[in-house]
C-alpha cells in the first residue's frame, strides 16, 4: 500500500467520510483510517438519532435510499405543553447513511484503511507529518485530520482540544412499535420529530420521540452530567433508568415493545471549543464539540465542519503548498462563521434553558406558542433582543445564579 497522500483523516464516521468525499472530488489523494472492521463497519459506530433537515440533505446530495421517514413537524414539550411548527425533516437510517458516505467516497477516488486504529501523530521539526496506527504501521501526508469522535487521540496528542468532564452528555435511545403517536392530552405525533423538556425523565437535558413511519418511533434520553442533573436526578438511577421510567409512566407507551437490536447510546461534549487546527493538522466533527448545545442536532453541524475542513485543505495544497498554523486557522475562521456561528449565545441559552424549572418550561411553551415563525428563528439563531423578551422579573434568581455558576 503506498504510504503517502495529501491528507489523511482518521475515522469514517459522517465528518471524516464527508470530507474525504470533497477531497476526493477536487482531485486529491486522501486516505481514512477507521477503527472498524469493513465487514461490521457500521455496527460500532451508530452513535446518533439521524435527525436531520433538508436543508443538509441538499447541501451535501444525500439520497432518499438512506432515509427511515420523512417528517413534517417539530414538537417540543414541557410537562403541560408543547408548541407545534411545522418544518419538514428526515429520520436516517444511520448505518446506511454513513455506508452511503463511504462507498460515495470510494467512488469519487478515496482511499479507505479499515481494522486500523490511530495511535498518534507523526511530528517533524513541530508540524504533523503522518499518523502511526495499529502496532507500529506509519502513513504520510501533507495535512493530517482528527474526525474521531470525542476519543481525538491526535487531536488531545497536539494539545489541539480539551474535551471537559463536566459538560459530558450521555444518551441512549431505542426504536419501539405500537407507541400511540396521537394519544388524548398530547400533541400529534405522527410525521413529527418531538423534544420533551422534563427533569423527571431528562434532569438538566431532553428526550425524544422521533416517527420513523406507521406505529413505530425513535425513543431517547440525553441529558449533561452538571449541576442540574445532580440536583435533579433520582440516587442511582442511570441513563437507562430514567428511560425506563419514561416508558413506565408516559400514557403513549403503554403498549410499546422494543425492536430489536435498535440500541444507540451516544455521547457529546457541550462546551465552547477552543483551537481546532494547528500546522498541518484539523479536528472535525464531534473531535471538536460540534454537536448544538440547545438541541443536540450534530448531523448537519459535522457535515459543515468536514467541508469548511476540505475548503482549507483545498487552500492550503494549491499552487504553493502552505500548511502552516496560520494557513490552516482559516478551518478556525470557517467554522466560526459557517459551522456553528454565535456559539457562545447558544451555550448560554443552553446553560439558561437547564437551569429553568419544569413550571417555567410550561410558561416557555405558552410564550413561544404567542411568538410568530420569526421571531421563534430569531431566538433560535441566538437573537438577545428577542430572547430577553422571553424573561420575567420572577427570572432574575435564575439569571443570578447562571451568572454565580461557573
Amino acid at each position: 500500500m503506498d504510504d503517502r497522500y495529501d491528507v489523511i483523516i482518521a475515522g469514517a464516521g459522517p465528518a471524516g467520510a464527508q470530507c474525504a468525499r470533497d477531497l476526493a472530488e477536487r482531485g486529491y489523494d486522501v486516505v481514512v483510517l477507521e477503527t472498524e472492521a469493513e465487514d461490521e463497519f457500521p455496527a460500532q459506530s451508530n452513535k446518533s438519532t439521524g435527525g436531520t433537515f433538508a436543508s443538509m440533505m441538499a447541501s451535501f446530495s444525500i439520497p432518499d435510499d438512506v432515509v427511515m421517514h420523512a417528517t413534517d413537524s417539530v414538537v417540543i414539550e414541557s410537562p403541560n405543553n408543547y408548541l407545534v411548527r411545522d418544518q419538514p425533516g428526515f429520520v436516517l437510517e444511520f448505518s446506511e447513511f454513513k455506508e452511503f458516505l463511504v462507498e460515495d467516497g470510494r467512488r469519487k477516488g478515496a482511499d479507505y484503511r479499515f481494522d486500523a486504529r490511530v495511535r498518534d501523530p507523526i511530528v517533524d521539526n513541530g508540524d504533523v507529518v503522518g499518523v502511526r496506527y495499529n502496532s507500529d504501521e506509519e502513513i504520510y501526508a501533507e495535512i493530517v485530520i482528527d474526525a474521531t469522535g470525542p476519543a481525538a487521540p491526535l487531536a488531545k496528542s497536539l494539545d489541539v482540544v480539551d474535551l471537559e468532564r463536566k459538560n459530558h452528555a450521555i444518551g441512549i435511545e431505542y426504536q419501539f412499535e405500537g407507541i400511540n403517536l396521537d394519544h388524548p392530552g398530547y400533541a400529534d405525533l405522527a410525521d413529527a420529530m418531538m423534544l420533551q423538556l422534563n427533569h423527571e425523565y431528562a434532569p438538566g437535558g431532553y428526550s425524544w420521540i422521533f416517527h420513523t413511519g406507521g406505529d413505530t418511533a425513535k425513543v431517547g434520553v440525553c441529558f449533561i452530567q452538571n449541576k442540574r442533573y445532580r440536583e435533579h436526578a433520582t440516587e442511582d438511577r442511570t441513563v437507562d433508568g430514567f428511560l425506563e421510567y419514561w416508558l413506565e409512566t408516559d400514557p403513549r407507551f403503554e403498549n410499546a415493545k422494543r425492536v430489536s437490536d435498535t440500541q444507540v447510546r451516544g455521547s457529546a461534549h457541550i462546551q465552547p471549543p477552543g483551537a481546532m487546527s494547528t500546522s498541518s493538522f484539523m479536528a472535525i466533527g464531534d473531535t471538536v464539540p460540534s454537536v448544538d448545545p440547545v438541541w443536540g442536532e450534530g448531523v448537519y453541524k459535522c457535515m459543515k465542519s468536514a467541508r469548511a475542513a476540505a475548503v482549507t485543505a483545498d487552500r492550503c495544497l494549491t499552487g504553493t503548498v502552505d500548511t502552516s498554523s496560520e494557513a490552516m486557522a482559516v478551518y478556525d475562521d470557517l467554522w466560526h462563521e459557517q459551522v456553528a456561528p454565535r456559539q457562545n449565545r447558544r451555550q448560554m441559552m443552553t446553560r439558561l434553558l437547564y437551569l429553568a424549572s419544569n413550571e417555567r418550561y410550561d410558561q416557555f411553551m405558552k410564550d413561544l406558542n404567542e411568538l410568530s415563525k420569526d421571531s421563534l428563528s430569531a431566538i433560535n439563531d441566538g437573537n438577545i433582543r428577542k430572547i430577553a423578551k422571553l424573561f420575567y422579573l420572577s427570572d432574575l434568581p435564575l439569571l443570578w445564579r447562571y451568572w454565580r455558576e461557573p
